[in-house]
């Protein structure tokens, strides 16, 4: 992609909103793949969400015709550049290198994988996917089609069960249907095996129950 970008002239922007910040294990997603992008878009992770914060990093290359002094990018918002929210930012990332954010999820992200990748056992478990600390489990009606639920069958088993079952069990995570339905896992950055192990016991109790419903 980044070939092809040079080739027609097109910007790379990559959107790191979810990924960047250790959620891979790197800094940036793009770390994590290897690829040189034009513009980040990321937030959420930038202040490990303690305070609302986004931004947009550029390359030199692109910034180059603003660092004169005689060029300006328009833009604007009431609270950008908000000195709580930057200090927040600031200090979230000193944290980071001060407590081997990244090590941690470097290291304990193969466990968080082999964890998960035990619950394709179950009939109602398509597939897991996912890198570092962001999973998807798909979930399927059959599991030798890959057959899907049914948008009815989606609402009163992902959004009537499932959802709600797995926040009482004490594990908080989304329920999605866009496109096949799929459990997003995004757990903390200091999560280690203990955590994966009580994560995979209540998704396999709750999974378990769903199938019955289907």
């Amino acid at each position: 992609m980044r070939e092809i970008c040079d080739e027609y002239d097109v910007l790379l922007v990559s959107d790191e909103v979810i990924c960047a910040f250790g959620r891979l294990g790197t800094m940036f997603g793009a770390d994590r793949y290897g690829y040189q992008p034009d513009i980040i878009t990321c937030a959420k992770g930038i202040t490990s969400g303690y305070a609302p914060l986004g931004a947009m990093i550029a390359s030199a290359r692109l910034f180059e015709p603003f660092g004169s002094g005689d060029g300006m990018f328009a833009h604007g918002y009431t609270f950008g550049g908000h000195p709580v929210s930057t200090a927040v930012g600031l200090r979230n990332l000193q944290v980071f290198e001060e407590e081997g954010v990244l090590d941690n999820v470097q290291s304990n992200a193969p466990g968080f994988r082999a964890t998960l990748e035990r619950l394709r056992d179950l009939p109602i478990v398509g597939d897991v996917r996912g890198e570092g600390y962001f999973y998807g489990i798909e979930l399927v009606k059959d599991k030798a089609t890959k057959e899907t639920f049914t948008a009815e069958e989606s609402e009163r088993i992902l959004y009537g069960f499932v959802s709600k079952a797995l926040f009482d069990e004490g594990l908080y995570c989304r329920a999605d249907d866009r496109g096949d339905p799929v459990i997003q896992l995004s757990p903390p950055l200091i999560c280690t095996q203990e955590h994966f192990d009580e994560m995979e016991q209540i998704l396999r109790s709750v999974l378990d129950k769903a199938y019955a419903l289907i």
